[in-house]
């Protein structure tokens, strides 16, 4: 390849609406171009990294033993109405309708879609298990699309779907997805991690999160400083404490807060550590009134708190409905005789408090010197409904739980029978019965691989790729301003025929620029080596060779450069 007749459009100004790095660079580097809200279209350059990315993930997939098609993007409401998803998808499924008024969306996903192909084309047990993916563009009405193709409304992604007779032949699916992730970022050349998860929209009995490290990334990740033990903050358990419940030292009291109304103005006034408040959130689940108690210093978690039974898809009370069931208004509330029977959930640390304080169902006033069983029953419930916090023990039993930051580029599902049961897709087993397949669902951004690699790998000159990212290993950079030195273009094509006889991917740079601005480019575009050919150089015969993580030139024999770049 010769940058003389390819597209190149590289900028030294950063866009004003670029707010993160990756989308920052890939705009300079002119690897895309907006079209609309979320909306990009990718550049030559752009695609030749994207198609590397593409690339890995199908030899590991295929490696992995998956078989490959191609479904639909326009999907029939049908479908999506046999799994209910048509309205619980919520409004990121763009919704369309044809010339006949027929309504459709464009995929997000695909389970409804394979599903269907499953039950029509598998029918017996000898044909399992079996592992269908697509590398697909998909669709998906972000509110707010931001970060350039980090959170962007199309996307190509990589997905696919197993089935399986059996429990334990979905575990060992899923473990082989797994192994053939880690595999895929490796090979690419990321830092990442795997992490436990919650199955969200997409449902199932289980899930992995795979991350790429970055101080940029929009996820918490939470691990264990003494084990492996790794998890999304939805998903990190918070372990109830492992000292008993200490008795009551102290009476209940009403102490007046006349504008004191969260833990923290409250804990101030009494002079008391926030860790001996309780907050109560007030929510209306399936079941009916629910009051959530945390300690004062927590978060809830709104995942944790929606499996609780009986919540389902709670959702915050009514000042209304507050008032009738604890005669009060939001900053006072508490579980201390309530006017309405309610239910308590309480979390794991609250349900092992003594003399707490909480507010007093009483406009200006909290109660302090609460205990269970004393002046109050025991909870009805007792859950890990918070977000853990940095400190907390681990799950695992060793070590203490820290944080990082991530950028999720895939996700890996045990669904069970969820889609298939709803859509009727079974198989005969050995004795002729209909048996309903259980599913495996396994998803990887291809797109946002491309940017999470660089929020990683990136210094003040521009990108850092990866080598198996980069969409070229080597440029060779000709110093022959307006090529006039007919020796010089001579060396650096010959150059560049020895490279691609050598296998060695190249790019030359024949546009006859400056060397500083040429060098530039070549660096803003994170090329990982770079050579020049230039007269001087050919006098003394050498190459200037750098590194891209290099600070320093080397000036190389052609064997020394061959042999450096073999390496």
């Amino acid at each position: 390849m010769r940058l003389s007749q390819f597209h190149l459009s590289t900028a030294k100004e950063t866009p004003a609406d670029a707010e993160i790095v990756s989308h920052q660079l890939m705009l300079r580097a002119g690897m895309l171009r907006k079209l609309a809200a979320g909306l990009y279209t990718w550049s030559p350059l752009g695609l030749r990294v994207l198609r590397r990315v593409e690339a890995v993930v199908r030899e590991e997939m295929d490696r992995a033993g998956a078989i490959e098609l191609l479904m639909p993007t326009i999907q029939p409401r049908e479908l999506w109405d046999e799994t209910g998803r048509w309205q619980k998808f919520g409004p990121q499924l763009l919704k369309i309708k044809d010339r006949k008024q027929a309504e459709y969306c464009y995929a997000p996903t695909a389970e409804e879609v394979v599903t269907d192909f499953a039950r029509s084309e598998l029918s017996s047990y000898k044909q399992l298990p079996v592992n269908f993916y697509q590398i697909q563009t998909k669709f998906r009405d972000e509110i707010r699309p931001r970060f350039g193709v980090m959170r962007s409304r199309e996307f190509l992604m990589k997905d696919a779907y197993s089935f399986h007779l059996t429990p334990d032949c979905l575990e060992r699916e899923y473990r082989n997805m797994h192994a053939a992730y880690s595999r895929i970022f490796e090979r690419l050349g990321l830092k990442f991690r795997a992490v436990q998860a919650d199955s969200g929209a997409i449902g199932g009995d289980a899930s992995q999160e795979f991350h790429v490290l970055a101080d940029s990334g929009e996820d918490a990740i939470v691990f264990s400083d003494g084990s492996q033990y790794a998890a999304n903050l939805e998903a990190a358990e918070a372990v109830a404490p492992s000292a008993p419940r200490a008795a009551a030292g102290e009476e209940k009291r009403d102490v007046a807060t006349p504008v004191q109304k969260t833990c923290e103005e409250v804990a101030a006034l009494l002079g008391i550590p926030l860790q001996r408040t309780v907050k109560s959130v007030a929510v209306v689940g399936e079941q009916g009134f629910v009051l959530a108690l945390l300690r004062g210093d927590h978060m809830v978690n709104e995942i944790k708190l929606a499996k609780v039974a009986g919540l389902g898809d709670y959702r915050l009370a009514t000042e209304a409905e507050i008032a009738d069931h604890l005669g009060s208004e939001p900053g006072f509330l508490g579980p201390v005789a309530p006017q309405k029977p309610i239910t308590v959930v309480a979390d794991r640390t609250v349900a092992a408090m003594a003399d707490f304080v909480v507010g007093a169902n009483r406009v200006g006033f909290h109660t302090a010197g609460v205990n269970w069983g004393r002046d109050l029953p025991e909870p009805d419930v007792v859950a890990d409904i918070r977000n853990v916090v940095a400190g907390d023990a681990s799950p695992c039993g060793r070590g203490r739980l820290a944080f990082a930051r991530g950028i999720e580029v895939g996700h890996v599902f045990q669904l069970g029978q969820k889609y298939a049961d709803a859509m009727k897709a079974t198989v005969l087993d050995e004795t002729g019965k209909a048996q309903t397949m259980f599913m495996g669902c396994y998803g990887i951004g291809v797109t946002r691989i491309v940017a999470a690699a660089i929020e990683q790998n990136h210094d003040a000159a521009g990108i850092v790729w990866p080598e198996p990212m980069a969409p070229w290993r080597v440029a060779i950079c000709m110093i022959n301003p307006k090529l006039q030195n007919a020796e010089v273009t001579a060396a650096a094509l010959a150059l560049q025929a020895d490279m691609q006889a050598a296998g060695i991917d190249c790019v030359l740079d024949d546009r006859g620029l400056r060397p500083g601005q040429m060098f530039a480019d070549m660096e803003l575009i994170g090329i990982p080596h770079r050579v020049v050919v230039s007269e001087r150089g050919l006098a003394a015969g050498t190459f200037e060779y750098r590194a891209r993580r290099a600070g320093d030139n080397e000036n190389l024999d052609r064997e020394a450069l061959f042999a450096r770049l073999r390496g």
